[in-house]
């Protein structure tokens, strides 16, 4: 099966806010700019449906969200970073870092568990909620 037929759900929504998609041998790369935090974390939920845990390597989502959603939260380790993912869950690359006591801007919730977040330096990602609490 080519994989823009596997993914096509997740290929179609993302065309259809302006993603670019390309199919790079044995890996799909889609790319770009989302309007939201819920769409992006849509994408997220369709590709873990199709590829549970992540496991077959054959897609690499690199989406951004082109707006900021939601207001401040502070990362609240007990005194190490907080490790900013590609994705939602611990196996997903870590692509940043956020310092204890650091204030960060929470893009939206995926779940319970995860958060979309974009710190200082503009790096975007997401961090286990635990460790985030909202800025009054």
């Amino acid at each position: 099966m080519a994989l823009q037929e596997k993914y096509k759900e997740l290929v179609d929504l993302a065309r259809q806010y302006g993603a670019t998609v390309s199919d790079e041998g044995n890996v799909l790369r889609v790319r770009g700019e989302v309007p939201s935090g819920a769409l992006k974390d849509k994408m997220w939920e369709i590709y873990d449906r199709i590829d549970p845990n992540f496991k077959n390597n054959d897609l690499i989502l690199d989406v951004n969200v082109k707006a900021t959603e939601g207001g401040k939260v502070k990362v609240v380790t007990r005194e190490s970073n907080l490790n900013i993912r590609k994705g939602p869950g611990t196996d997903q690359p870590i692509v940043g870092k956020a310092a204890h006591g650091d204030v960060i801007t929470l893009i939206s919730k995926a779940n319970d568990q995860w958060w979309l977040v974009r710190d200082n330096d503009g790096e975007e990602g997401y961090c286990y909620s635990q460790y985030l609490e909202p800025v009054q």
